[in-house]
């Protein structure tokens, strides 16, 4: 097979990667290791910053999410049993985030790519990117039951973490930085109308609980725990009980109960490799860097990524210049770097630490203090949450 740019990973990134390359005539292959059902119910972020909102409409892939969308003027920070709101248009100039899972983005996407846009294959997968740094890097893949190879003049690696696009750099070349936290989040999915209008993040002495949703009848809930839960360990009844104790603040609020449809342990971690193109691979999303889900920020830093590496290709195609494409590293790094100092700062904030004492409390709360009594902070705390703008 040949083609302009092999994507490795249909994950949101890879998708609208080939979405924005379709729309600027420029013809790609997605190819996806998993299956499209296991790709379309992969539960994920659902946190949409304004930029990524913007990313999918550019993509014309906004449709539903215009029509579904929840969109949300803030978050609540509660802490010593007290609710505080950030408002995020009156501190952001107007900017707002919108609720619309990723598992919906992926199935809006991939109906896009199957009715009108460029080769999906699935179950299709990578095994190595050979020759990266020649004018024909190749992708090796497998599919069908049988050894493929996708000849590329750029190749896009939008395949995970646990992808092998990062395996192509050779020895010396790139440096990792990685922090691992001291506990997970254990994450449930409830078929229940949220109990709240806005995202609640809880800090307290008991450990830290996040009020989320996925629609107007769904909700997405976590809890701090520590690393190394089993989630068969909290039956449903101990899971609701929890986050009561968490939520809970002096007057009227009332957190509503319901079924429990999925459990899960997510361990935190931040994780940079430096660069993000060696040659004619590129690298996107989590393939180059992972932070922890306190900030909102992963499938929102692979956006960006993508918006970047979409301008680069359709500038070299239509006018031969390949300056964008030539700081396609630099320029996400910006970003990257400082979403994931956001990420570490809420983290830190918000969770109680292992091996914490009364110092670090107190700490805790004062900065919690600060951003709920100044404007300052509570502007550079919205701004970032809301999302910098992108870099080009």
């Amino acid at each position: 097979m040949r083609t302009t740019v092999g994507i490795i990973g249909g994950g949101p990134a890879g998708l609208l990667l080939a979405r924005l390359l379709h729309r600027a005539g420029i013809d790609c292959v997605v190819l996806e290791a998993r299956t499209r059902e296991y790709v379309e119910q992969r539960q994920r972020a659902g946190m949409l910053e304004q930029g990524t909102v913007d990313a999918l409409r550019e993509a014309g892939a906004a449709e539903r999410l215009e029509r579904e969308g929840l969109v949300h003027q803030g978050i609540e920070l509660r802490f010593e049993r007290e609710r505080h709101h950030i408002d995020f248009p009156a501190l952001t100039g107007g900017r707002t985030v919108t609720i619309y899972a990723q598992t919906e983005i992926v199935k809006d996407l991939v109906a896009l790519q199957l009715a009108d846009g460029p080769p999906l294959l699935y179950e299709a997968e990578a095994l190595a990117v050979e020759k990266p740094e020649s004018a024909t890097p190749v992708v090796r893949f497998r599919h069908e039951g049988r050894e493929r190879t996708l000849t590329c003049d750029w190749v896009a690696g939008c395949d995970g973490y646990h992808g092998v696009s990062r395996d192509a750099f050779p020895a010396g070349t790139a440096r990792s930085y990685a922090h691992d936290y001291p506990y997970s989040w254990l994450g449930v999915l409830a078929e229940v109308a949220p109990s709240g209008d806005e995202l609640i993040y809880a800090r307290g002495e008991r450990g830290f609980a996040l009020h989320s949703m996925r629609s107007p009848t769904v909700s997405r809930l976590y809890l701090q725990v520590p690393n190394g839960t089993d989630p068969d360990d909290w039956p449903d009844d101990r899971i609701w009980d929890e986050l009561a104790a968490r939520f809970a603040i002096d007057g009227d609020w009332t957190l509503h109960r319901g079924p429990i449809m999925s459990k899960s342990v997510t361990t935190m971690r931040s994780y940079v490799h430096e660069p993000m193109r060696h040659g004619r691979l590129l690298l996107a999303g989590d393939a180059a860097h992972i932070v922890p889900p306190t900030g909102a920020k992963g499938l929102n830093l692979a956006v960006s990524d993508v918006r970047v590496l979409a301008r680069g290709l359709t500038r070299l195609h239509r006018t031969g210049d390949t300056q964008l494409l030539d700081r396609y590293s630099e320029l996400c790094l910006q970003r990257v770097w400082q979403a994931t100092r956001f990420s570490d700062d809420m983290t830190k904030m918000l969770h109680a630490q292992p091996d914490g004492d009364a110092f670090d409390h107190r700490m805790q709360l004062a900065r919690l203090r600060r951003i709920t009594a100044s404007r300052h902070a509570a502007a550079e705390l919205a701004t970032n949450y809301a999302g910098l703008p992108l870099p080009v």
